[in-house]
């Protein structure tokens, strides 16, 4: 594949440079072009991408049914605001919640949707029950009410004060759970399996306790599906791993393969809650965004990608046991689905830069942990080469720390 650009890397960083805030951390390459697990540059070299769109792209960059879903749908419509019905938000919404429970809100991103969780568990819990619990090393969004459910202080340096009425515990401890709630406690927020933290698996005895705990003190289960949705830990949904239903879930990145979009599902008995005029999404459901999420679901049914994830899970595991056994630096492996994790013993993010260097793109996080979140459609062919030049880096690290 040949790159379509029309100018330089340098060109576009120069562009930035004067143009564009500079409140991301960038590495200075332009992507002009991607198919599939691969990306290629302005100067028309390739990359293998095990961390595409930061988990958005759950189905690679450019999927064929996805782009001419959103190639149809253009012509028709762009954009049409919510007090009109549109046949792909219905639709879109009977493929989400036929294959979890409820009814479904749609916004843009995360953040938005974890907003619009939290302000439903608290009209639904009534006057004088604010109170949302969540848990250490969690993510929830970076604006003020999904940032101060988010229980890293590194995120809420310098934003002071905080959205009053959270609480935090340590992930897996029910017992720190018990002990904060309370008759003010609305609900319990946290990932099914925590991403950004990295890669953070919790018990099914642990999520069990928490929904024994609200049903016992009519509390809301909400799990943050940002991540863990669409297939992305080979269910569709990540609380199906549990046994365990929440009451109302997030999701969002890969629910539309790229395109934004989000949302929130809530049980039938909970979603009169969000009367008329108590939120809204001016972009939320627009057709574009609703289009490509159909075509994402047809195209992991019908490539049988839930299976795929869980395959390409166990054979990332297999390479990554290979590295531990040889590299003391490996201290820990945590893979379900493509949600993939490696823990060091030193800090990964020098796995970044070298690995970019060999054309490899991947993520590190939580300043240890090695983080892949790869498309369901990756190959088998295609974990291995990752994972060769992934361990050649790390071997090189080992060897030099």
């Amino acid at each position: 594949m040949h790159a379509l650009a029309t100018q330089s890397s340098q060109d576009t960083i120069e562009k930035f440079q004067r143009y564009v805030i500079g409140n991301y951390r960038r590495y200075p390459v332009c992507i002009v072009q991607g198919e599939g697990s691969y990306v290629w540059d302005a100067e028309g070299r390739r990359f293998l991408d095990l961390f595409p769109g930061w988990g958005c792209n759950i189905l690679g960059h450019c999927p064929p049914k996805v782009v001419q879903a959103i190639q149809d749908q253009v012509t028709n419509l762009i954009h049409v605001p919510n007090t009109w019905y549109t046949e792909a938000q219905g639709n879109f919404a009977e493929a989400i919640c036929t294959r979890s429970f409820g009814k479904v809100f749609f916004a843009n991103s995360g953040a938005e949707a974890n907003e619009g969780a939290i302000k439903l568990a608290r009209l639904h819990a009534g006057p004088g029950r604010y109170k949302v619990i969540s848990f250490t090393s969690g993510f929830h969004g970076r604006t003020f009410g999904a940032l101060s459910a988010t229980a890293q202080p590194k995120y809420h340096e310098g934003l002071h004060p905080l959205v009053p009425g959270f609480q935090y515990a340590p992930f897996g401890d029910l017992e720190a759970v018990k002990q904060l709630a309370d008759h003010e406690t609305c609900a319990i927020l946290l990932e099914p399996v925590q991403g950004e933290g990295g890669i953070n698996i919790p018990t099914n005895e642990f999520l069990q306790g928490l929904r024994d705990l609200c049903n016992e003190r009519g509390i809301l289960l909400i799990f943050d599906e940002v991540q863990t949705c669409m297939g992305r830990t080979g269910h569709w949904f990540g609380y199906q791993h549990s046994g365990i239903q929440p009451d109302i879930f997030t999701l969002a990145k890969g629910v539309a393969a790229g395109v934004a979009c989000g949302a929130f599902v809530c049980k039938d008995e909970i979603a009169p809650s969000l009367r008329p005029g108590m939120h809204a999404s001016t972009f939320g459901g627009n057709p574009l965004a609703m289009a490509a999420g159909i075509a994402t679901v047809e195209t992991i049914e019908e490539e049988g990608l839930l299976e795929n994830a869980r395959l390409m899970g166990e054979r990332f595991r297999m390479h990554f046991e290979a590295i531990r056994d040889e590299l003391p630096i490996v201290a820990d492996i945590r893979i379900r689905g493509m949600m993939v994790g490696m823990e060091l013993t030193i800090p990964a993010t020098p796995a970044v830069g070298k690995c970019m260097e060999r054309g490899v793109l991947i993520n590190a996080t939580h300043d240890t942990v090695v983080r892949l979140l790869p498309p369901l459609n990756i190959t088998a062919e295609q974990v291995d080469e990752g994972c060769e030049v992934l361990s050649e880096v790390l071997r090189e690290m080992a060897h030099t720390k």
